[in-house]
């Protein structure tokens, strides 16, 4: 029986007392772009770093590429490629030497060698660049020559765990442009970390939403987004959004309310025809509405709605 490119059962990693990874299941699916969600500290990079064998499991299993991680960490390597967090590049290498010595140590010939830089460089459109010092870099051409590093020995699989955090909206775009590529015109099998929602969202054709090291929801984008149901009414209330919760969940149309300090998540059947009556039913419990919105649900909300916080990105945190 085939085995799936990725798969994990009942994996765990502690540290000390610290339970990081807390019996993981998944399985990913052969050429599919697989989504990891969860914000810093849910266990995202520690279950990347044990798929790509860096650190080993304290309990359970999981094999990448056919091969398990634990007793055949050389056989996995072989057949992935890894871009993680902070890319390992030496400032003071030139971008072709870097992707040279990448490509030397997996045992490509100086052919293999040569032909494989002249492909990547095209891929990430570094130009010229590749011959300059990888310190006159910016962050986003550190990205794209990190991802190519990952590429030279062309991997079965690619882990991107965070590929995109720190970068422009440009870089970013650059980036996004470029995993889709591989995955399209290759046939690329890749587990990507983020902790963007946009980015699963774009990308994506299945996610996982970790917290806490457990993986509480996991399908396609669109299927976790309709579990919500048809449309959202956020409210945004001076003061605590939980006194008016039980005047608008008695409204018809009205599926489910949920509290968060001063926000009101309101899932209803259908936001036009209901929209009017949530707002008559805040002013008539006298609470002071900041905005009222209406639009249909975001991955954010099925964050919100699993693990009770929403998920922002470790640099737009105060």
């Amino acid at each position: 029986m085939a085995h799936a490119p990725i798969e994990a059962t009942r994996l765990r990693r502690t540290f000390g007392e610290t339970v990081a990874v807390d019996g993981v299941d998944l399985a990913v699916e052969p050429g599919e772009i697989f989504g990891f969600l969860g914000p810093n500290g849910a266990g995202k990079s520690t279950t990347v770093r044990i798929l790509c064998t860096l650190l080993t499991p304290s309990g359970g299993a999981a094999r990448v590429a056919g091969h398990d991680v634990e007793r055949e960490p050389g056989a996995v390597r072989r057949r992935i490629g890894v871009a993680l967090q902070e890319a390992a590049l030496d400032d003071r290498q030139t971008g072709r030497e870097l992707l040279t010595l990448q490509a030397r140590l997996f045992g490509l010939t100086r052919a293999e060698t040569d032909r494989r830089i002249r492909e990547l460089g095209g891929l990430i459109d570094l130009g010229d660049a590749l011959d300059r010092r990888i310190g006159t870099y910016s962050g986003g051409m550190k990205r794209r020559l990190d991802l190519a590093a990952a590429l030279v020995h062309n991997p079965d699989i690619l882990f991107l765990d965070e590929p995109t955090t720190g970068l422009d909206p440009v870089s970013r775009a650059r980036v996004w442009e470029e995993v889709r590529r591989l995955n399209t015109d290759l046939g690329m099998t890749i587990f990507l970390t983020t902790q963007y929602l946009e980015e699963a969202d774009e990308l994506a054709d299945r996610v996982a939403i970790m917290d806490r090291g457990r993986i509480v929801a996991q399908d396609t984008p669109l299927a976790l987004k309709r579990s919500l149901g048809a449309d959202m009414i956020v409210v945004t209330v001076d003061g605590d959004a939980g006194a008016a919760a039980a005047s608008v969940a008695a409204l018809p149309g009205v599926e489910q309310v949920s509290s968060h300090g001063d926000e009101l998540l309101v899932r209803v059947t259908n936001g036009d025809a209901t929209i009017g009556p949530v707002a008559v039913a805040l002013h008539g419990c006298g609470v002071p509405v900041r905005s009222l919105t209406l639009r249909t649900p975001t991955l954010d909300d099925v964050f919100l709605e699993l693990t009770g916080g929403h998920l922002r990105p470790a640099e737009d945190e105060q």
